[in-house]
């Protein structure tokens, strides 16, 4: 059986993580906790108080950890990715997902890649044999080489990406959006309720698809329980400078006439 947090513990704008909810989670047939760190949508990077939190959960339920990383070399403001992996008694009972589609911006090659000790990596195998089966070689082969790459390449994608994410969160913040912080990752949730839209987050994102001719992602999408926050959008900054100038171009436009 799969258990998942409800909403009402990763409440905006801090995303706190909900230790008393989470420990009650915990039992005796426990086998797993699934981590995504940093968090997609919210661009949450867990501190390293909450990292031995979870690894105390872990260790003293004899559990596992599958930790999805893919954002690990997207953090901003001078953090910093601390894989669960590398805390104490950790290093044998996690399994770390990482991807070049978020790493190299190749998304469409749909290539990633597990570390884990050599006792879990044959259940890894196992699961992709008969999941996928397998990604072109050429494509592996290439991944490779970037992941050789110099530290500095890593470093000026963060760079890069946070300039971007300050561009977005300027022009959200100046249309009059309420723009919640966001450390890690691509995206940037924003609070559209200063706007006076009456609808909820699936209703907006819809309408300014149409009206607009920018699209977000509703918040109440990524959860699986009742009660999630619903006046929240996702928006995404991986673009060109010139793209988040249109969109927010755009958006000023629409809601200009409006306010």
């Amino acid at each position: 059986m799969v258990r998942s947090l409800g909403s009402s513990g990763w409440p905006p704008p801090g995303w706190e993580l909900p230790r008393a909810e989470l420990t009650a989670a915990f039992g005796l047939k426990t086998k797993a906790i699934l981590l995504n760190s940093p968090m997609n949508p919210c661009g949450k990077v867990f501190s390293a108080a909450e990292l031995d939190f979870l690894a105390e959960l872990v260790l003293r339920h004899d559990a596992f950890a599958i930790c999805d990383e893919v954002y690990e070399h997207l953090i901003f403001d001078g953090l910093r990715h601390i894989p669960l992996m590398t805390l104490p008694g950790m290093r044998e009972r996690t399994m770390r997902i990482g991807s070049a589609g978020k790493t190299f911006s190749l998304t469409g090659w749909k290539v990633g890649y597990v570390t884990a000790a050599a006792g879990l990596t044959t259940l890894v195998r196992n699961a992709h044999q008969n999941l996928t089966f397998t990604t072109a070689p050429n494509l592996q082969r290439a991944v490779a080489v970037g992941l050789g790459k110099d530290d500095a390449y890593f470093t000026s994608l963060s760079r890069d990406l946070q300039a971007r994410r300050d561009q977005l969160a300027a022009g959200l913040t100046e249309i009059g959006f309420g723009v919640l912080p966001a450390s890690g990752s691509y995206f940037i949730t924003a609070d559209f309720t200063p706007l006076g839209f009456n609808g909820d987050d699936v209703a907006f994102c819809r309408h300014i698809t149409e009206h607009a001719g920018v699209t977000a992602i509703p918040v109440t999408a990524f959860y699986d329980q009742p009660n999630a926050p619903s006046h929240y959008a996702r928006f995404a900054f991986c673009k060109r400078a010139e793209v988040l100038d249109e969109a927010i171009a755009k958006l000023k436009r629409y809601f200009r006439d409006r306010l």
